[in-house]
């Protein structure tokens, strides 16, 4: 095996040991982004594109399940498929002549 550098020429690496931000301050940020429906909708729309495995919470369609009011499903069953080809479909009218 090639052997690595020795010393201080790779430079200061951190170990990951604790946190560089307060969490007072990671709390705020957090609560700032999620008050801001618009930019969550977009980076799902955005994690979906990308083929990610993007959770959308849509209210229950089971009117019965009381206890549930809300229910997660993946954005592929609501948006399909990313990158698929959109069709339209017939609409049976046909040309007059």
């Amino acid at each position: 095996m090639a052997r690595k550098k020795g010393g201080k020429s790779k430079g200061f690496v951190s170990q990951g040991q604790r946190p560089n931000v307060s969490r007072d301050t990671r709390n705020i940020m957090r609560r700032e982004y999620l008050a801001n429906d618009l930019s969550v909708s977009l980076n799902k729309q955005k994690a979906w594109a990308a083929g990610k495995n993007v959770m959308i919470t849509i209210p229950n369609p089971i009117k019965s399940e009381t206890n549930k009011p809300f229910v997660r499903v993946p954005a592929t069953q609501l948006w399909g498929k990313p990158g698929g080809k959109y069709r339209m479909k017939d609409s049976g009218i046909t040309e007059a002549k």
